[in-house]
């Protein structure tokens, strides 16, 4: 091999390991990632609306997290390209602790657990704990549910959370067990239950889809509050920075709140449906003076 051919095929190897180092090494910054490939990894779920879902065969991913993510990797790094990796709540610590995806956009609460694996972003919305009943049931507050009967589902902290208030209040309310949402929303639907306790925008999303949107509305005071929020690598100071100054100008701008409005008070794909959540106090607060406070902080 002559000598020129050699030292281009030196340097195309050395340029290839690099790029390949950027994608696999957790101790390469997430801008210098980006910078070697040219793209961002962005963590999605499939089946998590109005947060993050996939419309369509083509899987176009959409939802208020979705498009946050896009808003903020579009300000911090243009020109880059987006890319979109399905995870799972089993999956998302593993692979944004290991750098396969730069930052997870699905619903994900930060808890000091978590914040031993990753680092999470300025809080964007908060998940409380409520509960779903038909309109002309006439329930509208948890003591209500006296001598009646609760849906769950299996393995949620709600099951825990409604046990724990009934205790508290002295009263007994019948708690019955889906084995996953949409079990525990049938079990609404049926008349087997007279009230299903779930995260609020998860019961706003399943309303929305269900039936007959217009039967059914959320309730209630909460039961407890999840702060929920952008994730990514630990000990990556510049790349968090970046994530949270561009949070807080949309948040302050007044643009979040728009953002909230379009995704939960506007009609929404794939059905058109409007999930009708208005804004909680908290989030109101929290979009004028942002904080990545945990879970615990939120605790009672």
């Amino acid at each position: 091999m002559h000598t020129l051919h050699r030292t281009a095929a030196v340097l195309l190897l050395a340029c290839i390991a690099h790029v390949a180092e950027a994608q696999g090494n957790p101790s390469t910054s997430t801008f210098d990632k980006i910078k070697a490939t040219g793209t961002v990894v962005l963590g999605v779920r499939e089946a998590s609306a109005p947060m993050a879902y996939a419309l369509g065969a083509n899987q176009n991913f959409v939802g208020y997290h979705v498009e946050l993510c896009e808003h903020v990797l579009k300000e911090i790094a243009p020109g880059a390209k987006l890319t979109y990796t399905a995870l799972t709540a089993q999956n998302t610590m593993s692979l944004v602790q290991n750098g396969t995806v730069d930052i997870g956009c699905g619903p994900t609460t930060n808890n000091l657990t978590r914040q031993q694996q990753v680092a999470f972003a300025l809080t964007s919305y908060v998940s409380q704990v409520r509960m779903a009943t038909k309109v002309d049931s006439g329930i509208t507050s948890l003591d209500q549910l006296a001598g009646r009967t609760a849906a769950a589902s299996t393995g949620t902290t709600a099951v825990q959370l409604l046990r724990a208030y009934a205790k508290n209040r002295n009263i007994e309310i019948a708690t019955v067990l889906g084995k996953d949402h949409f079990d525990s929303f049938l079990m609404l639907e049926s008349g087997r239950a007279d009230a299903f306790v779930l995260d609020d925008n998860l019961l706003a999303g399943l309303i929305a889809n269900g039936r007959n949107p217009q039967g059914y509305r959320i309730v209630g005071e909460a039961l407890a509050s999840e702060p929920i929020a952008l994730l990514f690598r630990k000990d990556d100071p510049a790349f968090k920075k970046a994530v949270d100054d561009a949070l807080r100008r949309f948040m302050q701008s007044g643009d979040a709140a728009r953002h909230y409005a379009k995704w939960f008070m506007s009609p929404i794909p794939p059905k058109n449906a409007n999930l009708n959540l208005a804004m909680s106090d908290t989030l109101q607060q929290l979009f004028r003076e942002p904080n990545d406070k945990p879970l615990e902080a939120y605790a009672r």
